[in-house]
């Protein structure tokens, strides 16, 4: 049992550094919800990459409800930024994922949002704020912590 998070900016990579750390029987668990054709098709490019063979199961808010719903099987969470956003007031409970992932192998997909532009908007700062919160609880969590940048790889210390 192994837990992995893979954090990286937008086009990072990271997501399909994430995919190819799971093995072919993986369950993908997607935490956004699409509301454009934009995002639509970036969301069907995902899904053209992974292998037909793993199972996705779509999350709303309840994210950890869902991982303890998940078969016994690696589990790949993308992303935690959208889980956040989804959150009434970005209230995402880290503690309460990590609680869920335990005893299971999971990679975590997230944004690493820190060393972006500073948002103009107070929604903005909250859900930076939130996320960076939820990223510091995962990673105090995980066995592994990978960086992308640029499509490279880079694995933090503990």
């Amino acid at each position: 049992m192994s837990l992995t998070l893979v954090l990286g900016g937008a086009r990072s990579g990271k997501s399909a550094v994430a995919e190819s750390l799971v093995g072919d029987d993986a369950v993908y668990v997607a935490t956004a919800e699409v509301h454009d054709d934009d995002f639509a098709a970036r969301v069907e490019r995902h899904r053209a990459r992974r292998p037909a063979s793993w199972t996705t199961v779509e999350s709303g808010p309840d994210l950890p409800a869902t991982v303890r719903a998940l078969p016994d099987r690696p589990a790949l969470i993308d992303s935690l930024g959208t889980w956040v956003a989804r959150c009434e007031g970005f209230a995402a409970d880290g503690h309460e994922l990590v609680a869920a992932l335990a005893g299971r192998t999971a990679v975590v997909v997230s944004e690493e949002v820190g060393l972006g532009v500073h948002p103009e908007t107070e929604v903005g700062r909250r859900w930076r704020d939130a996320i960076g919160e939820v990223n510091q609880v995962v990673a105090a969590a995980a066995d592994r912590v990978l960086l992308v940048v640029a499509g490279r790889v880079l694995e933090l210390p503990s």
